[in-house]
Formats: structure tokens, sequence, C-alpha cells
């Protein structure tokens, strides 16, 4: 069953469109990762499935046309956002920072599961989220997403300006949290290796357009096309 089937999507900053009719289905439990160089429309096509921008075509969530909702109204049908630059409260503590995903929830078992799944996060709990690393960080926006229990989950270049150690623990800790816990994932990356390592299905966006996509069969035909563009 698809959770999530775009089609015909338009998107629009003012009078500049910058979407050019996106097509695609994510099914339950897939991941669906999307390449592209800056400017091809990433973030955008993020920003329009929360309903940020404006929009035309078709959004349904869970066989639901959610295109006239507003963000809030997604996010509780289990939608959540890991935002690029992380987007943090930064004088809030780790856990508090967590809890701001919970949406007004006790949300003490899916803390735990956090907790497991990023076991740093736990011994630095009670710390002021900007002392932490950059990797840290990333840990604490991915859990904050994690805590509403979405659905789908969207990702905004989770590896943007991390080191390649560290690129390769958010990796490994994507790689769990996709074989462990019934959530969709839609990811926009620039990182080849991470984006194809994790993906079911991929897909590259250039100016707008999807200009190559396909399953687990075609990743090295994708690789080759990106590195073409």
């Amino acid at each position: 069953m698809a959770i999530l089937e775009v089609e015909g999507l338009r998107a629009y900053y003012g009078k500049a469109q910058i979407l050019q009719g996106i097509n695609f289905g994510i099914e339950e439990g897939e991941t669906f990762t999307i390449l592209g160089p800056n400017g091809a429309g990433k973030t955008t096509l993020i920003k329009s499935i929360l309903g940020l921008v404006k929009t035309e075509g078709g959004i349904k969530f869970k066989g639901e046309d959610i295109t006239g909702l507003k963000t809030h109204e997604r996010i509780a049908r289990g939608v959540a956002v890991c935002p690029e630059g992380r987007k943090l409260f930064p004088n809030l503590s780790i856990e508090d920072n967590l809890k701001m995903g919970a949406l007004g929830r006790d949300g003490d078992d899916t803390l735990e599961m956090v907790y497991t799944l990023f076991p740093r996060l736990r011994e630095l709990r009670n710390h002021i989220a900007k002392r932490a690393s950059g990797g840290e960080q990333q840990m604490v926006a991915i859990g904050r997403a994690l805590m509403s229990n979405p659905s789908l989950l969207l990702f905004d270049e989770p590896s943007m300006g991390l080191a390649p150690i560290i690129v390769k623990n958010i990796k490994d800790s994507l790689l769990k949290m996709k074989n462990e816990m019934d959530v969709s994932i839609l990811m926009v990356e620039q990182n080849v290796k991470m984006a194809l390592d994790l993906a079911d299905k991929v897909a590259v966006l250039v100016k707008g357009r999807f200009v190559k996509g396909g399953d687990r069969g075609s990743l090295g035909e994708v690789e080759k096309l990106y590195f073409e563009i």
C-alpha cells in the first residue's frame, strides 16, 4: 500500500516555478531517496509535502488527499521532518529538545527508543544542545522527529556539514531504524553513498524534474548518471 502518492506536483516561490510536475509514490516501510545538485528543488519538495510552499497537483497520504491541509494538520496525521540545518532549540537540553517532538503527548516509551537508537544522547541528555557536536545535534534532530511516532519521516540532507566518520555513524543508525521501526522514509541528499546505501528506490532531481529513477536494481545506473550531471 502506498503511504505517499505525489502526482503532477508543481511548486512556486511567488511567480517562480521550482518543481515542474513531479510524480512518485512511497510504499509502507520503503525508503525513497532523491539525489540532486544544489538548486535542484530538493528542499522545495520536502516543503511541498509539508504544505510550506504554494503548490499545484495532488498529494495523498495514507490514501487521503492532504493538498488542502495546513502543515500542523499534515503532521498530526503522521508526517515528521528532520530539517536541513537541524534547527534545534540551542539553549534547551538535549532531552528537552527531544521532548519537543512528542507534540504534547507522553513520549516516555518513544524517548527510550530514541536513546536505544542513539546511546550517546542518553549520556548527554542534560547537556545544552548548542554545546553538542554537529553529529550529536543531527542525532537530536532525527530523534526529535521520531518522537511523534511518524508513519512518514522526511529527511532534508542529513549528512550536510558532517565529517565522513560521522556520516557513517548517522547512516548506520538510519539503517537500524529502517530495519527495526515501522516508518517510511523520504530522503533528499547530495551524499551519493549514503543515499544509495539506504534506498529501496532512488531518483535524480534536476531543475525541478526527475531525470532518472528506479528500484535497487537500477542504483548503479542512477549513480553513474548523477556523476555525469
